[in-house]
């Protein structure tokens, strides 16, 4: 609070400080007045062109604005003489010529060669001090004739030269003080702006580097509030991996796995899931030489589908990636002789959320669980930061939905399927952004990328579709809490509103068209619990992507309802079973 209040303290004193300059430079110009200048347009002299003489003009005139100074034109050509006195604006040519030295107190004649009048001699001044123009200072030349010096070279070489003070030299020493005094009020009206800018780059560095301690701090804390589902010791675990112990495969064996040089010794069990890229099988890994195995989830990709099994594969390959709330990655093989392309990984029993909410309804502190987890496991992917603070490049998932979130034996949720993710990695383009299409499930697309209107410039505009998904999610899992009163079958969002398998057309009628959004009834709402998930889904599907919050927001926001684990009158899930009692084993 100190730090903060000195650092208003101090931006207070520089803004201060720098309107005052610029009230006081205001001020000298609100009180500059009009000048007063010779003004007798053109009329024949007998200056000779050496020395110092005067204009001879009666007539004394106030310019018509205040940026004019005073003029004098000398011509000659052939014999005739003729001095021209006026008032003119330096910023505006004359004669076709830039005005120059008109900040000088005396008017210093200054020679001017016109090629297409090689007879013509011509030499011009400008002043700003009043009726400067009247006397002429020509620059020295060759000694004077008998008749220049009767005429202007005595006054010169008696008046000024006696007195040590040559006109020339006078007004070049105040010309150069008037220099210097330019530049330095240049130099201090630019000294409060880059100072400002200077506490701007510091105070945003001050912010990040404390924030990014803070996030840590409260990690930790949270960490070891959690207790047995935490990790571990986070000094030498996170630099290796974060072990999924909720899981029925060993993170101790993949760790010392050689797949570059054989390909592991699995047997597949049976298939239990099917996407449109890949099929998911249940396998077993054997220990040799025992007859011992663990069981994994294998991947299988076909030949056809080698891009989605590398971009996926690249992702898992991130050591920074791994986290409890992220599936575990095990190793990715390449089965040339089946043309197949594998990825293995921790296995999960409870299979995907879909699958569990349809067979089950929740408690508060499962919603809690679930719904906490998913927001830690999404927040984790958008982090530039893993939970010991070493660097990692944010992560979109950008096809979050409830069948690709897997259900842990602790009820927690570890997010799965990146074959569509991508890496917001500094070195891509606008035009990288822009070639990564159109990609998702209709039904979980945010109304932007339903419009095809991301914008490429600020990355934080693709985590902000993963939070409009992740908040699909939260309300299915909502919706089946017993918190909220009556709890009706399963439904995916939208629910009867849209086809199983709608289009992206169809989708934009509902969401963008007619601002739809999934049922919050307000039975709902009695929950305190509920009531604040709620809020929370509401700001994360907002249609304006700026106004959502960010997944690390949800976070924090489960993880300050803990205290309400007790509001729920339940503590334990009802398996929901059909009446038919149908369900087999395998499906």
């Amino acid at each position: 609070m100190e730090t903060r209040s000195f650092s208003f303290f101090c931006w207070g004193t520089i803004i201060f400080v720098y309107f005052v300059r610029l009230d006081q430079a205001d001020g000298m110009n609100a009180y500059k007045i009009n000048n007063l200048c010779k003004f007798c347009d053109t009329k024949p002299s007998n200056c000779s062109g050496k020395g110092t003489c005067f204009s001879k003009c009666p007539i004394t005139s106030i310019c018509d604005h205040k940026e004019e100074v005073c003029v004098t034109i000398w011509r000659k050509e052939n014999d005739s003489v003729t001095i021209e006195t006026l008032c003119h604006n330096p910023f505006i040519p004359l004669y076709d010529m830039r005005l120059e030295d008109y900040n000088n107190s005396r008017c210093l004649m200054k020679e001017k060669k016109f090629p297409k009048s090689p007879k013509l001699k011509f030499y011009i001044c400008s002043c700003s001090e009043e009726e400067c123009n009247d006397e002429l200072i020509f620059p020295p030349s060759a000694p004077c004739s008998h008749v220049d010096r009767k005429q202007n070279c005595s006054r010169t070489e008696s008046g000024h030269n006696d007195a040590g003070d040559q006109p020339g030299d006078k007004t070049q020493v105040t010309g150069t003080s008037e220099e210097n005094q330019v530049v330095l009020v240049i130099l201090v009206s630019l000294l409060p702006p880059l100072i400002i800018t200077v506490l701007v780059i510091a105070t945003f560095y001050w912010y990040r580097v404390y924030h990014r301690r803070k996030l840590s701090q409260e990690w930790d804390g949270r960490k070891a509030k959690r207790g047995a589902r935490g990790a571990g010791d986070c000094s030498d675990a996170c630099a290796i991996m974060i072990s999924d112990r909720d899981s029925d495969s060993s993170s101790t064996h993949a760790n010392n796995l050689n797949h570059n040089t054989e390909l592991l010794p699995i047997e597949l069990d049976l298939q239990v899931g099917k996407g449109r890229f890949a099929e998911v099988y249940k396998a077993k890994l054997k220990q040799s030489p025992s007859e011992q195995f663990e069981t994994v989830a294998v991947k299988i990709f076909p030949d056809e589908e080698y891009a989605s099994w590398k971009n996926e594969k690249d992702i898992f390959s991130d050591i920074n990636l791994k986290h409890e709330n992220v599936l575990h990655f095990l190793t990715a093989e390449e089965r040339k002789v089946e043309k197949q392309y594998w990825l293995i990984t921790a296995y999960h029993p409870r299979g995907n959320l879909q699958e569990y909410l349809t067979r089950h309804i929740i408690s508060w502190e499962d919603l809690w669980l679930l719904g906490g987890s998913l927001a830690r496991g999404v927040a984790h992917l958008h982090s530039d930061h893993t939970l010991c603070g070493r660097p990692k490049v944010p992560i979109v998932h950008r096809d979050l939905k409830s069948s690709n979130v897997l259900v842990k034996g602790d009820l927690t949720c570890c997010l799965c399927d990146f074959g569509l993710g991508l890496r917001l990695d500094n070195s891509l383009s606008v035009d990288d952004l822009a070639n990564s299409g159109q990609v998702g499930t209709a039904r979980y697309m945010a109304p932007e990328v339903l419009e095809s209107r991301i914008n490429l410039e600020n990355i934080e505009s693709f985590k902000q579709t993963d939070v409009y998904s992740m908040a699909l999610v939260l309300w299915e899992i909502t919706s089946r809490c017993n918190a909220i009163g009556e709890v009706k079958d399963y439904e995916p969002p939208f629910g009867s509103k849209v086809r199983e398998h709608p289009c992206v057309e169809s989708m934009k009628d509902n969401v963008l068209r007619d601002r739809g959004r999934p049922e919050i009834p307000n039975s709902w709402l009695s929950h305190q619990g509920v009531q604040l998930v709620c809020a929370t889904i509401n700001e994360c599907w907002d249609h304006d992507p700026e106004a959502r919050l960010t997944a690390q927001c949800v976070a924090e926001r489960f993880h300050d309802m803990d205290h309400m684990d007790k509001l729920s009158g339940r503590s334990c899930s009802e398996e929901k079973i059909p009446e038919d009692c149908s369900v087999s084993d395998g499906k």
